[in-house]
């Protein structure tokens, strides 16, 4: 979620091993790719796991919704068609 990404957050995430617990840190971003080392290819040295993040955006519906969103838009001036997210 974007907050999760914003303010960091701790997920679970399926391996070929089994469910593990994984940091994202604050201000991740929407195809950032995080390591999970050890937990990929079984074999004499594990290989390791690679996250790719991806953030889903609610739909906002509700008119508070729809309020927070506009307020967010009002916190942030941000261009993210700039070449560096535009963001200030």
């Amino acid at each position: 979620t974007p907050w999760e990404a914003a303010l960091g957050a701790s997920i679970e995430v399926p391996t070929l091993d089994g469910t593990v617990k994984m940091t994202i840190p604050a201000n991740a971003s929407q195809g950032q790719r995080l390591r999970l080392k050890g937990r990929g290819l079984p074999g004499k040295t594990p290989g390791d796991q690679y996250v790719t993040l991806s953030v889903i955006v609610p739909k906002a519906v509700t008119d508070e919704q729809k309020q927070a969103y506009k307020t967010m838009s009002e916190l942030w001036s941000m261009n993210p068609r700039a070449k560096d997210g535009g963001i200030s």
